[in-house]
């Protein structure tokens, strides 16, 4: 085992040994080159949150309907709430269909409030798996993620021992050890340390919001697809009355949830509010397969690869994100990303590029969410967030719970949309 490797597993014990005394599960498996190290899941306090008492009946608006509008949708729906989907396309054809959809918190340690609130993302999706059914759009297979020189792995290791002390189950490995147990079909060299996240998925985003948006049809939710929000009327004490649609019709309600994705700055517009966006597009790319070689999401150097279904792969590359701006084409950024997962990934190089879409990230300018009311607009909340396809069932839940009861969530309180100054 390398050096480095080795070290890694030494301080990896460090920061998981005490919870032995906390009766949580400590793995530590030898194999072939490989550690696991890491703590058993547990359940997560804040995931799973109650509506609790609802104050009255609302006829509430969601406008977009992607991942985070249809959860907030269907949450509102099934606790009673009179609920019209707005969006100008179809749902779930916008960004949610357009990304990576990988489910972790590995990613997102920048800030320990944002770390939880993913986690408490991740086990809403189990507890959503169960309660609708999991059929093809949840894949809980894990993920892998991999480094191409010594300064970039040693900072994955060293991000592996911060996710440890923090009770997040990592294994580290090499690269041997993943081709013989895990991933047979990648060419990552046999000694190179890889990390494996077992609690981490993957879903089928414009699959998972068709099944919420047709179970809160079924509660009595209506759909209003391919008409967007062209103004928001207000009564005179400020609080929201009306949704005028661009198809001439108004709705009279007592609430709207902006979860408009990219659009979210021009929706909160309509109320003289400015909500400021990062400009960040991505490219993503499907390719046909007649066999998908991969079963579970993946970072690998100069690439992110991930199963999507069982004929085609989604590939994607923040260092191709990077010439969107230069004027490369589509098409162009297709075949970098083809050719970069082909290195990775050989059995691709005989698929076919099948779709190539730049979407634009729906990132707040500090680079976290905005959910919840704004004070000064009675009636209007948001739900906009990077990492929408994490958080998308558990924002759902937590703000339907604050439209519904009123009651303001701790676990929100870094992420209110009050922060921005108007």
């Amino acid at each position: 085992m390398p050096l480095q490797l080795e070290a890694a597993r030494q301080r990896l014990r460090l920061w998981t040994e005490p919870d032995i005394a906390a009766q949580r599960t400590l793995i530590t498996e030898r194999g072939e080159g490989m550690l696991r190290v890491g703590v058993g899941p547990r359940p997560w306090k804040g995931a799973f949150v109650s509506v609790g008492c609802v104050q009255r009946s609302e006829r509430v608006a969601v406008i977009g309907v992607g991942i985070l509008g249809a959860s907030a949708g269907w949450n509102l729906s099934r606790h009673g709430a009179e609920v019209v989907f707005i969006d100008a396309g179809q749902p779930g054809e916008g960004v949610t269909n357009w990304s990576f959809s990988w489910v972790n918190a590995s990613n997102k340690t920048g800030r320990r409030s944002y770390f939880d609130l993913n986690v408490a993302g991740m086990a809403a999706y189990r507890e959503l798996a169960e309660t609708i059914g999991p059929d093809s759009w949840w894949h809980p297979s894990g993920h892998l993620r991999w480094a191409g020189d010594t300064a970039a792995e040693a900072k994955l290791l060293e991000t592996a021992e911060l996710l440890a002390s923090w009770d997040y189950w990592v294994e580290v490995c090499t690269g041997a050890e993943v081709r013989r147990r895990l991933e047979p079909a990648l060419t990552v060299p046999g000694k190179t340390p890889v990390l494996f996240y077992p609690d981490e998925a993957w879903v089928h985003g414009r699959q998972l919001v068709g099944r919420l948006v047709d179970r809160a049809v079924e509660s009595g939710a209506e759909r209003r697809s391919g008409t967007a929000v062209c103004d928001i009327g207000v009564s005179a004490d400020g609080s929201i009355r009306t949704v005028a649609l661009s198809d001439g019709s108004s709705l009279d309600v007592d609430a709207v949830v902006n979860a408009a994705g990219p659009s979210a700055s021009r929706v909160a517009g309509l109320i003289a509010r400015h909500l400021p966006m990062r400009r960040e597009p991505g490219a993503v790319t499907r390719i046909d397969c007649a066999r998908v070689p991969v079963r579970r999401a993946m970072h690998a150097p100069h690439v992110e690869i991930r199963p999507d279904g069982d004929a085609s792969v989604v590939l994607h590359s923040r260092e191709i994100d990077a010439l969107i701006d230069t004027g490369e084409e589509p098409a162009e950024l297709a075949r970098l990303l083809h050719e970069s997962a082909k290195h990775v990934v050989p059995e691709l190089g005989n698929s076919l590029i099948a779709q190539t879409r730049v979407a634009h990230r729906p990132i707040p300018a500090d680079g976290f969410p905005s959910v919840g009311a704004v004070p000064s607009v009675p009636g209007y909340y948001e739900a906009v967030s990077h990492s929408g396809i994490t958080l998308g069932p558990v924002i759902g839940r937590l703000l339907a719970s604050e439209i519904l009861s009123g009651k303001r969530d701790e676990m929100l309180a870094d992420f209110r949309p009050e922060r921005f100054p108007q």
